[in-house]
């Protein structure tokens, strides 16, 4: 028994299933997050001009705020995907909700990439594409909490926090797919052919990497805490109800967790390199380039967190991670703004440091914060509406900010404040490492 046991782990000492599972969620929340990414990277370079047209040539500031606000609209159907998603992961088990909104995702984010501009159907441009968003954001809703709780509930009982760092990892991953895709086509064409339909390839990728993420999704088994969940208990006629009735405060403290890296994050995302290139003057491609190289490191950090948080705890980690980003949040702009490009790189990367320390327990801690009926819906809700507050509208406050106060730093104390209201949030939840989940 000893032998097969051994035979069945590889040398990082994983069972065959353990790695599946891993490769699962990792690989499908980085292909969910590369198109969420590549809407967000393509809202700070083209989609003002193209959807938004008119108002891009009387007023390219107004147009370029508006743009960056249709990457917080889809945020709000994400606690309505989070809820279907949830109600029905609680029931039919987190694999089957995974494959269905990695699927939902492709197709909506594909569909962005043969959407007519503004200068081919006028109105219904914008139109179609706030749809094509609000399908994103409603899929998304649903992603996170399934891909998270089906590494943790895999997990060993000590090793919880390194699992759930895999689908964390899948942000910074698909950050990493999105800009260098727009590196390599913004290096290889001119700026007329990237706005003309060099754009549209990096949606239209997505197809392809659907198809391989349905593959190895289809491949991993259920939860066992959902096999055990659904092979006891009694069936429960309103289990939302029973959620916000026994576990609001939960869901609230998770949401409120969420804010300072959440806003942060997109920040990072989406509004860094717009404003490097449109007020530095710095060249988009190496702008791009450097953003994917700090990418790296909100990758290792992530998963260092999460292991951190196995030895540490998750609220000390959480706490350090918030400390850093706050600390961290204006110095940094003095050295995005002295137009160096070095000195933007080493601004990203330090900041990746509080990114990954308060991303990567975050799986762990959600999952233990909830019992099992209720779990896939309260860490769904949670994420869904700590996404609302915190990067929903991110970009967009940043603009507003930059062209209302004439400073930089002042998104950086924005950045600040919000880190440290999830600082307090973390602060009052009792460290939940080892908890039982199946209870």
């Amino acid at each position: 028994m000893a032998t097969q046991t051994s035979a069945s782990r590889s040398s990082t000492g994983l069972k065959r299933e353990e790695r599946r599972v891993l490769a699962g969620t990792l690989v499908g929340t980085s292909i969910e997050w590369y198109d969420f990414f590549i809407y967000a990277q393509a809202a700070g370079l083209v989609l003002a001009p193209l959807f938004l047209a008119p108002l891009a040539e009387s007023d390219p500031a107004i147009a370029q705020v508006l743009s960056f606000a249709t990457i917080g609209i889809s945020f709000l159907f994400r606690p309505l995907g989070a809820i279907v998603a949830g109600y029905l992961g609680d029931r039919l088990g987190r694999k089957k909700m995974l494959v269905l909104t990695l699927i939902m995702m492709g197709v909506s984010t594909a569909l962005i990439g043969l959407l007519p501009t503004y200068a081919a159907i006028g109105v219904a441009a914008p139109v179609l594409l706030i749809f094509l968003r609000v399908l994103q954001g409603f899929s998304a809703g649903g992603e996170w909490g399934g891909a998270a709780l089906l590494s943790v509930e895999h997990a060993p009982v000590s090793r919880r926090g390194y699992f759930g760092a895999f689908p964390q990892i899948g942000v910074p991953v698909g950050m990493i797919l999105a800009t260098a895709t727009l590196w390599i086509l913004t290096s290889s064409m001119s700026a007329e052919a990237f706005l003309a339909w060099g754009w549209r390839v990096p949606f239209l990728l997505s197809i392809v990497l659907i198809v391989v993420g349905y593959v190895i999704r289809r491949a991993v088994e259920e939860s066992p805490v959902f096999e055990d969940l659904v092979r006891r208990r009694k069936e429960s006629s309103a289990p939302l109800g029973q959620l916000f009735r026994k576990n609001w405060r939960q869901v609230a403290l998770t949401a409120f967790v969420f804010i300072g890296n959440n806003a942060a994050g997109y920040l990072l995302i989406a509004f860094f390199s717009t404003y490097s290139v449109a007020v530095l003057g710095l060249e988009r491609p190496t702008v791009l380039l450097a953003t994917t190289l700090a990418s790296f490191g909100w990758l290792g950090f992530t998963l260092w967190g999460g292991w951190l948080s196995d030895r540490l705890g998750r609220v000390r980690t959480f706490q350090l991670g918030y400390l850093l980003l706050a600390v961290w949040a204006v110095p940094m702009w003095f050295l995005i703004d002295t137009g160096d490009i070095v000195w933007y790189f080493v601004a990203l990367f330090v900041m990746t440091l509080g990114l990954g320390l308060s991303y990567g327990p975050q799986a762990a801690l959600y999952a233990e914060m909830f019992p099992a009926n209720v779990r896939y819906s309260g860490v769904s809700i949670g994420y869904a509406l700590g996404a609302i507050m915190g990067g929903a509208f991110a970009p967009m406050i940043a603009e507003a900010l930059l062209r209302s106060t004439g400073f930089s730093w002042a998104i950086g104390v924005y950045i600040a404040v919000a880190a440290l209201v999830s600082l307090a949030a973390v602060s009052m939840i009792k460290e939940t490492k080892g908890v039982d989940l199946r209870a």
